[in-house]
């Protein structure tokens, strides 16, 4: 199967929550309970319209289909969207002493076990690079882990994330290194 990469617009809203909604409620089931999904569907797993509006969140298209979406981000604000809880931070990280935030990758079920995750990954890595970035940190699901730890990411912290009516998800804070490729 063939995806095509590119970056998202406003227009695309509609299908990125499709797939969010798809993606939690079937690939994070064996993570998280139906309460603390549903509370985290209305709360930290929205569409950041601020990653649009940057134009550092990308698209994986499969024919005309949006397969999957992610991103990264030069402000401060590690996880979450327009509806989380807690604050957004939204100043400007210097990439000479921060890390770039690499954020909301999602695939939709019907397009999992392609690579398509490790594609998102690597575009969003690949675009944070071309900024200037050489560390990188996400706050990960812990759906997404594994397949973190096996891209060069190494679990730093798990935090307590609040999703509403006294419901919390743990989300997995991790970095990783970007190694010189200068002589």
């Amino acid at each position: 199967m063939q995806f095509q990469i590119r970056v998202a617009v406003d227009a695309d809203i509609p299908a990125i929550r499709e797939v969010i909604q798809a993606s939690v409620r079937v690939l994070q089931a064996g993570d998280y309970t139906q309460a603390q999904i549903e509370g985290a569907l209305v709360t930290v797993f929205t569409v950041d319209s601020r990653l649009i509006a940057d134009g550092t969140y990308l698209l994986a298209l499969c024919e005309d289909k949006v397969a999957g979406c992610g991103g990264w981000s030069y402000r401060k604000t590690l996880y979450g969207g327009d509806r989380q809880l807690e604050t957004i931070e939204s100043s400007v990280l210097n990439p000479a002493t921060e890390a770039a935030k690499i954020r909301a990758i999602f695939v939709h079920p019907d397009y999992t076990r392609m690579g398509l995750g490790s594609l998102i990954l690597k575009a969003a890595e690949d675009a944070a690079v071309a900024a200037g970035f050489r560390r990188l940190e996400m706050g990960s699901t812990l759906t997404g882990v594994p397949l973190y730890s096996l891209r060069g990411y190494r679990e730093r912290e798990r935090i307590a994330v609040p999703v509403g009516s006294g419901e919390e998800i743990e989300v997995v804070r991790m970095t990783k290194e970007i190694e010189s490729t200068s002589n």
